[in-house]
């Protein structure tokens, strides 16, 4: 007798458990016992014994305690018989179903999660939706479209948006497993500001150093901060929701590598964390212009650069050069490419100046087609 399943990394293939009845009647075969006699001993019609035993009939619990008295059987053996054959047609009818949904692999990015590790490079279809299923920790393709559109409410918008709900899930989905791995304490909003005021320091270090304590400082609030590599073409590269009522995830991604985009990102995010609903979900690249966004815009803006610094550095109109750029950075202690980002943002330097006083961040290995 086989195991109800076997699922190796590289296939999908559920055996078929004989059904307990067979069993049944080869211990009425050794005993030299009849159907009838047996529904004699257990007071039960002998149609319900041959229906056990073609497999139309299930063996409940009162049976099985009634199968140990007549033949000495531990009840035990035959409630697992009984469950490893209903599971083992539910596995088949699930195989099926599997195949079923082979084409929802297509809005997944299989490649980019595969080269991720996220899934493995099995080339059966039922195996892929399987693994996917399971990595997303969701039943059906349904299931995962109410959970991630939910998720990413700013794709169902548009046929466009609705293309990438994939990528984007994807995204989200391996940031907050990432996230589940980070320990933190109950989110405290207090603990949480005074986090961001010693973070803001880290700016002008490198990411071997400011990588870790962020994430300590953060954890320390209640909010678990993780740097995902992006998807290409997914539109989203910062994303804040709430794992639990007291575990906020504030998800990062190196999209424009330049750390002035970073360093906003990262504090526009944490606007939304102090600032609004808990049950609101924040994508950067989706969201539409709105009171929440203007509102964390500002946030990030005033915490790197305070508005009065900045409109005094601004008003002596020498900010286009670099010396300046460099003395008003190290005068309010941040990263000077943060201060060429909002020149080149307010409009008052080209993108194309001053490149070179920001930082560049990068993952150690590029996806393909990067």
């Amino acid at each position: 007798m086989s195991d109800t399943t076997v699922a190796t990394r590289n296939e999908y293939a559920p055996d078929m458990v004989s059904p307990p009845g067979e069993t049944l009647l080869e211990t009425l075969e050794e005993l030299g016992m009849s159907q009838a006699e047996l529904a004699r001993r257990i007071g039960r019609p002998k149609k319900t014994v041959n229906e056990i035993i073609q497999g139309k009939a299930a063996i409940t619990a009162e049976t099985a305690l009634q199968f140990e008295r007549a033949l000495g059987i531990p009840a035990k053996f035959w409630l697992t018989r009984e469950a490893q054959y209903r599971e083992s047609l539910a596995r088949l009818d699930e195989c099926d179903q599997l195949h079923h949904w082979r084409d929802w692999l297509l809005e997944l990015p299989l490649a980019i999660m595969r080269k991720r590790g996220l899934l493995t490079a099995t080339r059966d279809k039922s195996a892929q939706v399987l693994e996917a299923l399971r990595f997303f920790g969701v039943a059906s393709p349904d299931a995962w479209r109410a959970v991630w559109e939910q998720e990413a409410v700013a794709f169902r918008t548009t046929t466009a948006a609705r293309d990438r709900l994939g990528k984007v899930a994807t995204w989200l989905r391996q940031g907050e497993i990432e996230a589940q791995a980070v320990d933190c304490a109950p989110y405290d909003a207090d603990a949480f500001r005074a986090a961001l005021t010693r973070i803001r320091a880290l700016t002008t270090a490198s990411p071997g150093v400011f990588l870790p304590e962020m994430t300590r400082l953060c954890a320390e609030a209640g909010v678990a901060v993780v740097v995902t590599q992006e998807i290409p073409s997914a539109g989203v590269y910062g994303a804040t929701r709430w794992l639990s009522p007291t575990k906020a995830l504030l998800q990062l991604s190196l999209h424009y590598k330049s750390d002035d985009q970073f360093w906003f990102s990262f504090f526009h995010e944490a606007g939304h964390i102090l600032l609004h609903r808990k049950r609101e979900v924040f994508l950067i690249g989706a969201e539409p212009d709105s009171d929440e966004e203007r509102q964390a815009h500002a946030f990030a803006a005033d915490t790197l650069i305070a508005p009065q610094e900045w409109r005094r550095f601004v008003s002596e109109e020498r900010y286009h050069a670099r010396e300046e750029i460099l003395a008003f950075a190290s005068g309010i202690g941040i990263a000077p490419g943060i201060v060429v980002g909002r020149l080149q943002h307010d409009g008052l330097l080209g993108f194309d100046q001053r490149r070179d006083l920001k930082a560049r961040y990068g993952w150690a290995e590029k996806e393909e087609g990067e």
